[in-house]
């Protein structure tokens, strides 16, 4: 190579980024209501789970024991390495597989990419870090799609299999379930502040490269049948759509809520993102709180390749709260 690629900032290519640059969840929502049917419709005998309920991805069956699990994410650099970024960007893909209770068998890359920008040789390292994170997956990687784009994004269209009596789906909660969290919160105030400072948190990046592989299975295995993964809404947002899906409440202990180290400091210091904002004003119609508005933009704040938010109990992780009958309001934050 010619060129010092270390001097390249990427997350300074781009106005938002990682899953805090998400479409605001309620704009998006009004926006696929008016499609109806053209957005893709609701589910059938065989499409078992569609557009309905907001899930994390669709579910085809194609046999009597044997159903498709599709999906696709990409977004904007959420950390300047660009390797990280490709490991962290197919994470978050891949977890949208596991969070329906399936396994992920092969993706498919895309990538925009501003040529005249960025030096070309920093996409191969974006693309090097996605497949390192499909080779640890067993999912095959094969090809895809690029396009000249002003802003850098990457991410994966995945394509996994499931049982159809065994999926984990965000309508299937059960009033007197325990909720248990995969993965410590605070990964959008700390990319956040990566991008504005430089700042690098390795315990982030560790957290976000994280396969939501072990907590699935174990999810399942446990014969638990209702689970969503944390991302671009907050824990506050994709709880909300999982109590609104099953039609149920919830009670959320806001002191059993694991978070990263740095996340309360940065937040402190204002590093928040504009979706973790919008999150929040999205969802506090529905949230009775006796916490702080600080503690609700934390459970609020836009996570990228966050964990697994799971109706049931798993071994090693922290219960923090419990699904209850519906109530006035979906959300009760102690």
């Amino acid at each position: 190579m010619t060129q010092d690629l270390t001097t390249h900032r990427l997350t300074q290519f781009a106005s938002g980024g990682g899953c805090a640059c998400k479409v605001p969840p309620g704009e998006l929502e009004r926006v696929l209501a008016g499609l109806g049917g053209a957005a893709g419709g609701p589910a059938t005998d065989d499409l078992l789970v569609g557009l309905e309920n907001g899930d994390d991805g669709a579910v085809v069956r194609i046999q009597d024991d044997r159903a498709v699990v599709v999906t696709a994410d990409f977004f904007t650099p959420v950390v300047d390495d660009a390797y990280d970024w490709g490991r962290i960007a197919a994470a978050n893909a891949l977890s949208d597989v596991y969070a329906m209770g399936g396994d992920p068998v092969v993706a498919v890359n895309l990538l925009a990419w501003p040529r005249d920008r960025i030096p070309f040789e920093l996409a191969a390292e974006v693309l090097r870090g996605g497949a390192a994170v499909c080779a640890e997956a067993g999912c095959h990687l094969a090809g895809g799609h690029s396009i000249d784009d002003p802003e850098p994004k990457y991410g994966l269209a995945v394509t996994g299999l499931a049982h159809p009596g065994r999926l984990l789906r965000n309508d299937a909660g059960v009033a007197g379930t325990p909720l248990t969290l995969t993965k410590p919160l605070g990964l959008g105030v700390l990319n956040n502040r990566h991008k504005a400072t430089g700042e690098v948190f390795p315990d982030a990046v560790e957290t976000m490269t994280l396969l939501n592989r072990d907590a699935s299975l174990a999810a399942r295995q446990a014969g638990h049948v209702c689970a969503t993964d944390v991302t671009g809404f907050g824990l506050l947002g994709h709880l909300y759509k999982l109590c609104r899906a099953s039609g149920v409440s919830a009670v959320l202990d806001a002191a059993a809520v694991p978070y990263l180290g740095a996340a309360r400091p940065s937040l402190a210091e204002g590093y928040v993102p504009g979706g973790s904002r919008r999150n929040l004003d999205w969802v506090r119609p529905h949230v009775s709180s006796s916490v702080a508005d600080d503690e609700l933009l934390l459970l609020a704040d836009a996570q990228t390749s966050g964990g697994l938010l799971v109706a049931g109990e798993l071994p090693g992780h922290p219960v923090i709260g419990e699904l209850v009958p519906q109530g006035e309001h979906a959300i009760t934050v102690r």
